[in-house]
């Protein structure tokens, strides 16, 4: 029997891979999808939820969400939260760019303000933020300052000078995993950071100027200081070369540290360790290092941001209002506490191309926010919308306080170029009224909005399973990419 074929709906946009699927499963399996996405789901990711629930001290189900597709090990848009006394912390469940992210930035500019001089703005911002493959930064750090960014993340950068002393209380975490230990990052992973620090890199990166063009929910809409028409700013990028490497190194030490803690798994590429192991105690260190270098990245990126709009519209960026709405990572491993079977119970939630989503009065989300919930930015791509949403108590419930991510990848980026030509795409996308920059025609060939799943049935199962809530969606005015 296909995989497919045991699914079972467990209510709207709601289905299980039920624990006797393989016998090795310890928990159910968890799909997010409504009843037209789960038709073209690739078995191989259903395989890779079941897979994951098989593995030591996992609790409650192992979850694939609205963007689900395969990955390294776990799925894409995957889910798993292991117990810290029982459990096993995996670098497949986080991946390979730590804590990619996304940063979104608000600005009382308006459509007709900023569309005229969009052209200026995206080549501004793509002059002054380094973008591309092996990009590197505009500063140049010292070999001992890397440690310092590896253990404070995005608190070095705003005592560097690098945006806001207010900014802090609106990134996930404050910008800072204080189980970071810059001595379990090698030096190869520390030669790889030092000069990529405050750049965009390429791929699905990216800075995209949007406007705010339809509010969902009027109350979470205020509260989140969103209006209509309004311009906001998007920044998407992860922990570079240095997340790359911690990644790498660590596979290779826990491909040798599951054999010898005796942990069988059903593929390879779920290489673990306990915990409380070494192993598995000093890749949560590097991973939490790694993760703080993507906050001070995006911190960087946000100040340069800022200048290039106080060049384009001769206007202070505070005048401009630009504030951070939010910061939220989703390629992690976090501790955190979450009911099971009833009781408060501490684990390792893995989230890997998933956002967190925790709900209304929630200790972890700004005071700000605390009445209607944790801030949820998923975007779309180059040529579609992004949404706003915000997290839910259906979603500490059922998903361990996550969400989706993004639109998904439904093509490969080599079967991408093969099918599209960067130029047609750039003009199909000025035809939409779209301004984009990139490094090359390639990129753009590669990123194309086809090659991408379509994000707003993403989003319209995400709400309607109740996992996260609408509030704002975004339309792009503007691209620059690596």
């Amino acid at each position: 029997m296909e995989i497919k074929d045991t699914l079972k709906k467990v209510r709207e946009c709601v289905w299980e891979v039920p624990g006797g699927y393989n016998k090795s499963m310890r928990v159910p399996g968890r799909i997010y999808l409504n009843d037209a996405t789960i038709e073209s789901l690739e078995p191989g990711a259903i395989e890779q939820v079941a897979n994951v629930a098989c593995l030591p001290g996992i609790q409650k189900a192992s979850i694939g969400l609205p963007d689900i597709h395969f990955g390294y090990g776990f799925s894409i848009g995957g889910v798993a939260a292991f117990s810290t006394r029982t459990g096993v912390i995996s670098p497949g469940g986080v991946g390979f760019d730590i804590n990619c992210g996304v940063r979104m930035v608000k600005t009382n500019l308006t459509e007709d303000e900023v569309k005229p001089k969009i052209k200026e703005l995206i080549n501004t911002l793509f002059k002054n933020v380094p973008s591309g493959v092996g990009s590197k930064g505009k500063i140049r750090l010292e070999n001992n300052q890397i440690d310092d960014v590896l253990n404070n993340g995005a608190e070095w950068a705003v005592e560097n000078g690098y945006g806001w002393d207010e900014d802090l209380e609106y990134l996930e975490e404050n910008g800072k995993m204080n189980e970071a230990n810059s001595d379990k990052v090698s030096e190869k992973a520390k030669k790889r950071g030092i000069p990529q620090l405050g750049s965009l890199g390429s791929g699905n990166h990216f800075l995209e100027v949007q406007k705010i063009d339809e509010i969902f929910d009027d109350k979470a809409a205020e509260i989140f200081s969103v209006n209509p028409g309004e311009i906001a700013i998007l920044i998407h990028t992860g922990s570079r070369g240095c997340g790359h490497q911690v990644c790498s190194d660590y596979l290779r030490i826990m491909d040798k540290a599951y054999k010898n803690h005796n942990i069988n798994l059903p593929d390879r590429q779920l290489a673990c360790a306990p915990v409380d192991s070494k192993e598995g105690i000093n890749y949560f260190e590097a991973m939490s290092a790694a993760a703080n270098y993507a906050w001070a990245n995006r911190q960087m990126i946000v100040h340069w941001v800022r200048e290039s709009f106080e060049e384009i519209f001769n206007k202070s960026a505070e005048d401009m209002e630009m504030n951070i709405i939010y910061d939220v990572a989703h390629n992690i491993a976090k501790k955190e506490v979450h009911e099971i079977k009833g009781k408060p119970m501490e684990v390792f939630v893995h989230r890997k191309g998933a956002t967190r989503a925790f709900g209304p009065g929630h200790k972890d989300i700004p005071k700000k926010y605390q009445s209607v919930g944790q801030p949820v930015i998923i975007p779309g791509t180059m040529g579609t919308s992004s949404y706003l949403l915000h997290g839910t108590q259906t979603a500490m419930e059922e998903t361990f306080g996550s969400t989706a991510h993004g639109a998904g990848r439904k093509m490969s980026r080599s079967s991408a170029k093969k099918e599209f030509k960067g130029e047609e795409i750039q003009k199909y996308l000025a035809k939409m009224g779209i301004e984009i920059k990139a490094t090359s025609m390639p990129i753009i060939a590669e990123e194309a909005p086809d090659a991408y799943k379509d994000v707003d049935e993403i989003i319209k199962t995400a709400d309607t399973a109740g996992i996260s809530k609408l509030v704002a969606k975004m339309k792009p005015l503007g691209v620059a990419k690596g």
